[in-house]
């Protein structure tokens, strides 16, 4: 009988933490955008799970603020602190900026190829409108560009503020115009990463994360729900 308890208890962790990892992944990409109910029979019936490990799920969610609880109310999808991102941003281009410097006299014929290979992805998900892959790649780029500095440090706290801005930029629906302009963007740093730029490469870094800001922050200045007080 315990035996029996015990594997029921390792399902059920092992289901919740797929569950965790869907419903992060939901919240991260604005799929489920800020001040967004979440309805657990729904929720229930979409992932074909009981409450239990949808519950373990939700708190989890709700220790990494992603979520928010409150007693005979429910569960719903955090509201993003605008001024707390504007601040994080900030930090952000300036760890850009200082990237790209290192990144100029670093980077290796290698690490460059494969930065290639991965605007060349990018590219194809742009001309084929798929925005969420698109999403990822440059995700993947950003990462790369960090690592090729060669700063552990540097790519801690990069990493760490990064993971406060995926959901921003995830729920911000970028316009096409901003999406164009990314790209011609990430087409600048290729070119200065090879030399073919008039711009130095912390420069060309630091103006694309401050466009991205830009967009980001006046879309989420329109869109962002501040969470309900329930009397």
């Amino acid at each position: 009988m315990e035996t029996q308890q015990k594997r029921q208890s390792l399902r059920t962790s092992g289901m919740s933490s797929l569950v965790t990892s869907q419903l992060r992944e939901m919240i991260e990409s604005g799929e489920l955008p800020p001040g967004e109910k979440i309805n657990e029979r729904e929720f229930c019936e979409k992932f074909d799970i009981s409450k239990t490990p949808l519950r373990e799920a939700l708190k989890v969610l709700v220790a990494e603020g992603l979520v928010s609880h409150r007693q005979f109310v429910g569960y719903r999808v955090t509201s993003i602190d605008l001024e707390e991102l504007r601040s994080v941003f900030e930090m952000l281009h300036a760890l850009e900026e200082f990237a790209g410097s290192l990144i100029a006299s670093r980077i290796k014929p290698a690490e460059l190829a494969e930065i290639e290979a991965l605007h060349q992805r990018m590219l194809a998900y742009h001309d084929a409108g798929d925005k969420k892959n698109y999403f990822r790649t440059n995700q993947a780029i950003h990462a790369k560009l960090i690592d090729t500095a060669g700063n552990p440090v540097l790519a801690s706290v990069y990493n760490n503020l990064m993971s406060k801005v995926y959901r921003a930029r995830g729920t911000a629906n970028i316009g096409q115009s901003r999406w164009d302009q990314s790209l011609g963007e990430h087409e600048e740093i290729i070119a200065s990463l090879n030399g073919k730029s008039g711009t130095p490469l912390p420069n060309v870094m630091r103006r694309h994360s401050e466009n991205t800001a830009k967009e980001v922050l006046e879309f989420l200045k329109k869109h962002n729900k501040p969470a309900r007080v329930v009397q």
